[in-house]
Formats: C-alpha cells, sequence, structure tokens
C-alpha cells in the first residue's frame, strides 16, 4: 500500500488569532492520541485536500514533521457551511501494532448482466462496512463487483465481498450488500410522482376547526 505524507508545521498562534494564517492558505490542525500529548499544528490547505482526497478518513498517512514521522488517521474536518473552506483538522495518532476500527467506503464496480440484459435496477444497502485491521492494512475502499448480479432478485452478501489481507468485519455474513430488483414500470413510475389526494384532509380540518368555533361560541354564550 502507497505511503502518503503530509508536510506539517508546529503551531504556536491560538485562538481568534489563526484567521490570520486562513487568509494566507493554512489551516490550523491538531494532533492527539492515546497517551499522546497534544500538538498544536498548522498545515497547507491545498496539500492536505489532496491528501484527504486519496486517504479519507480511513487511510493511515504519515504526518512529516520536520525532525519526526507521526503514523495518523484524519479523524475529523470542519468546513464553513456556506463556502466549505476547511477550518480545521483532527489527526489521531495511531498504534502500528494495535488493531483499530475503521468505516471503509464500498466502491462498486463492474457492468451486472442483470441490469444490461433484464433492465434490472441495483439496490445498494450499504454504502460502507466496519472493518478491524491495522492502521497500515485499512484500505481507502472495499471493491464490490456488481457483474456477479446475473439475475432478478440475485443479492450480494457480505460474505461474498473479498477483504484485503489483514483485514475482518464482524459483520453478519449474510447481510445483503447489493440486490438486482425488477425494473420499474412506466405505470408504477407515474403512481410514484402522482401527489397525494390531500383534499379529505383538507375538509376533515375545516369541519373540526367549524366545531371547536361552534364549542366556542356556545361557552361565551
Amino acid at each position: 500500500m502507497e505511503t502518503i505524507v503530509l508536510a506539517v508545521t508546529p503551531r504556536e498562534i491560538t485562538g481568534k488569532k489563526v484567521r490570520s494564517l486562513r487568509k494566507e492558505g493554512m489551516v490550523p490542525a491538531e494532533l492527539y492520541g492515546h497517551g499522546v500529548k497534544n500538538v498544536h499544528l498548522v498545515v497547507s490547505e491545498k496539500e492536505f485536500a489532496k491528501t484527504y482526497k486519496k486517504a479519507g478518513s480511513s487511510t493511515m498517512i504519515t504526518l512529516d514533521l520536520g525532525k519526526e514521522k507521526r503514523p495518523v488517521m484524519i479523524h475529523d474536518v470542519l468546513r464553513d457551511s456556506v463556502r466549505d473552506d476547511i477550518l480545521h483538522i483532527d489527526f489521531y495518532q495511531v498504534r502500528l501494532d494495535e488493531k483499530i476500527r475503521a468505516h471503509v467506503p464500498l466502491e462498486f464496480t463492474g457492468e451486472s448482466p442483470a441490469v444490461k440484459e433484464k433492465s434490472a435496477i441495483i439496490n445498494r444497502s450499504l454504502s460502507e462496512i466496519e472493518v478491524e485491521a491495522f492502521p497500515q492494512n485499512v484500505p481507502h475502499t472495499i471493491v464490490v463487483d456488481l457483474s456477479a448480479l446475473a439475475d432478478i432478485d440475485q443479492s450480494i452478501y457480505v460474505k461474498d465481498i473479498i477483504l484485503p489481507k489483514g483485514v475482518t468485519t464482524d459483520l453478519d455474513e449474510d447481510t445483503v450488500v447489493a440486490t438486482a430488483t425488477e425494473p420499474i414500470s412506466e405505470e408504477e413510475l407515474a403512481a410514484q410522482a402522482t401527489p397525494a389526494d390531500v383534499s379529505g384532509v383538507k375538509v376533515e380540518a375545516e369541519e373540526k376547526k367549524a366545531e371547536r368555533d361552534a364549542e366556542k361560541a356556545a361557552k361565551e354564550e
């Protein structure tokens, strides 16, 4: 597995002063872990974005602090809700001799014969699975080959997924990952698109309001 390295620099600026860093294209970050002293860091937003695209939150990366290297996972990324700019990053330092749990995205590949030949629809029940492995063995994605779905109502289960060496999951092996289902007819599509008739509800609501108004008027008399 490719080693992903990200250069970072220790940071002395804290609090509201970190805004000046963001104006320079830098992002404040925090490094912590079990038995690890917290370290304030700063990192290039551009370089971090490249790294995050490769690693996500499930692949171990190496932080280059100059004199030392730290194995970490990207634990949390805080973004601006409007501009989507990266505001802060949390790195969690891991131990290479201790297994961790991580949620790994599923990557669906291949073409299903059921789709090609029978116009089936692929219903994906899972988008990720939780795995256990040593940090350096946790994959960025886990591949699910849809070409195994040849017939309508055929499914791919957790037991059908080939996990990388050293990676395990506690998920029930009979958990459905994806299923080839019957195509939806034009009539069914039209039915789904037709808005529900709420006229009866509206009439009922108006009748109850009239009853309440009548009761209220009787009491006032």
